[in-house]
């Protein structure tokens, strides 16, 4: 094969892969409401096509089980709230902005997505007991704590300030309590968005006092 042949053999090759990764990412996003609604246990492929515009046959030939399928559509997710949070932490001047920011974004996810949240936090424990999520749900995780750091780090460049607490503490804190605003507000407490808010002034303040 000559060097140009070779050349758009690899263009081919990469476009194939492409529109495969693209393929699922558009799976996943159709998969994502079922996942939510009925959690790990109660899903099948099977159940998940019934509930879709795709067959289990399409579903089958891009993920190559249950598990496969949503671990993607949890990294999928969570990789989409990132984007977000750094939103926040490119477009903040000063302290107070970038506090606001993260309670603002914090506060609508929590209310307009908390079956998403649920499906994750589902995720995470069934990967106690099943070896084939550990990977996937530590990549997830650590992507997560990144972009808590992110968050703190960039509020104690805006204060002045030094942090002396390290990332995964920092991660601990606030997925704690963004897991407790959760569960509150799936059992129907109004206001458990609100304290989320309130009880991430208070971390932040506790962590990085004002002068």
């Amino acid at each position: 094969m000559t060097p140009v042949a070779e050349k758009n053999a690899d263009r081919v090759s990469r476009r194939q892969v492409d529109k495969f990764a693209e393929r699922r990412d558009q799976l996943a996003e159709a998969a994502l409401q079922t996942l939510s609604e009925l959690g790990y246990a109660r899903t099948s492929l099977r159940e998940i096509a019934q509930n879709s515009e795709f067959s289990h046959g399409v579903l089958h030939y891009y993920f190559s089980d249950k598990v496969d399928l949503i671990t993607h559509c949890v990294r999928h997710y969570k990789a989409r709230c990132v984007t977000r949070y750094d939103g926040v932490v490119a477009t903040a001047h000063t302290p107070e902005e970038l506090k606001a920011g993260f309670g603002r974004v914090l506060v609508d996810s929590l209310r307009d997505e908390a079956t998403m949240h649920r499906l994750w936090y589902d995720l995470r424990s069934q990967s106690l007991f099943e070896e084939s999520f550990r990977a996937d749900v530590a990549a997830i995780d650590k992507s997560l704590e990144d972009m808590i750091w992110r968050i703190v780090s960039r509020y104690a460049e805006l204060a002045g300030r030094t942090i002396t607490i390290a990332p995964a503490t920092m991660y601990a804190v606030f997925d704690g309590l963004f897991q407790q605003s959760l569960g509150r507000h799936l059992s129907g407490d109004d206001t458990a968005a609100d304290s989320l808010a309130d009880n991430v002034d208070q971390v932040l303040a506790l962590v990085i006092p004002a002068r």
